[in-house]
């Protein structure tokens, strides 16, 4: 919970004195690339290969991703009488693939980690192409949706980090075992400062239309989360398995969202990804919770065999 707290303290200081962090917009990519190195160092060939032994469960994963949190997205925010560059931000938001942070929530959840981290994967990959034609597919008759020049940014912002990640990882991990120790609190850190930024650089705008960006990612994520986790239920897949979806597809890369966002829609667009960044490590912390403790009870009642 150290995450989410860090970020509402950052978020609310930022508020309060936004020409602290306000001229640091150009820093959100750069600190972006941080955190999808981070997460191409923790990556290994097992993680790739668990793409060919597991293809059901994984595309049923990233169906559910890239299916229903654009979907859930533009309903949500039509529902809310979103803005233009809100709705946008909204949609975009959906469109991204799974978050980093959701393997963590995987592990206290008591869920599948090593599948988790394969959907995070395995939807990061994908996102080069989906992101940017499920922004266009949701918004292009409303407005200008630069599809190739995102392609192209996704591909800096996010595949060249991680694939300098897993190289560094493949050829250096015994060197780089101390830093990979400490570089999930320079994601964290990172991921803090680049909310910092957006809630400064909104900062005038933000009265106004803070509420119906509050209600637009609560409603988003809760829909992410039961969505998946009942699709998976439908579909007959084990306890641990549905935990794991329910998490992938309700927690968004949330960093991507804002980074892309700012560069090709507004900064206003860019506040849906950076309030959820917040929401959705304090709703998955809360279901981790009740889910570890489910586990822990199961286990406790169930009958001891001679």
């Amino acid at each position: 919970m150290l995450f989410p707290i860090g970020a509402v303290a950052v978020a609310i200081f930022s508020y309060f004195h936004p020409a602290v962090l306000g001229g640091f917009r150009a820093l959100i990519e750069p600190l972006l690339g941080v955190v999808m190195l981070g997460m191409g160092m923790t990556l290994r060939a097992e993680n790739f290969a668990e793409l060919l032994r597991r293809p059901r469960v994984i595309a049923i994963g990233c169906l559910l991703q890239f299916a229903l949190m654009p979907a859930f997205g533009y309903a949500v925010g039509r529902s809310l009488g979103l803005s233009g560059e809100l709705l946008a931000g909204v949609v975009l938001l959906g469109s991204c693939p799974g978050g980093t942070s959701s393997n963590v929530i995987c592990y206290l959840a008591r869920a599948d980690v090593a599948l988790g981290i394969t959907m995070t994967t395995a939807t990061t990959l994908l996102a080069v192409i989906l992101t940017p034609l499920l922004t266009w597919a949701y918004l292009g008759q409303q407005m200008d949706v630069p599809v190739l020049d995102m392609m192209l940014g996704i591909l800096v912002i996010i595949l060249l980090p991680v694939s300098v990640g897993v190289l560094l990882n493949r050829k250096f991990s015994h060197w780089l075992h101390p830093l990979k120790q400490i570089f999930p609190y320079v994601s964290v850190l990172a991921i803090i400062l680049i909310i910092g930024i957006i809630v400064a650089v909104a900062r005038p705008h933000f009265a106004e239309v803070a509420a119906p960006v509050i209600a637009a990612v609560f409603w988003h994520n809760l829909l992410g989360l039961a969505g998946g986790y009942w699709c998976a239920r439908w579909l007959g897949l084990e306890e641990r398995v549905r935990r794991t979806l329910a998490i992938e597809t309700g927690m968004q890369n949330s960093g991507l969202a804002v980074a892309l966002a700012q560069n090709y829609f507004s900064v206003l667009a860019a506040l849906p990804g950076a309030l959820f960044s917040i929401w959705h490590n304090i709703s998955g912390s809360v279901l981790a919770w009740h889910w570890s403790r489910k586990a822990e009870q199961e286990v406790h009642e169930r009958p001891e065999t001679v």
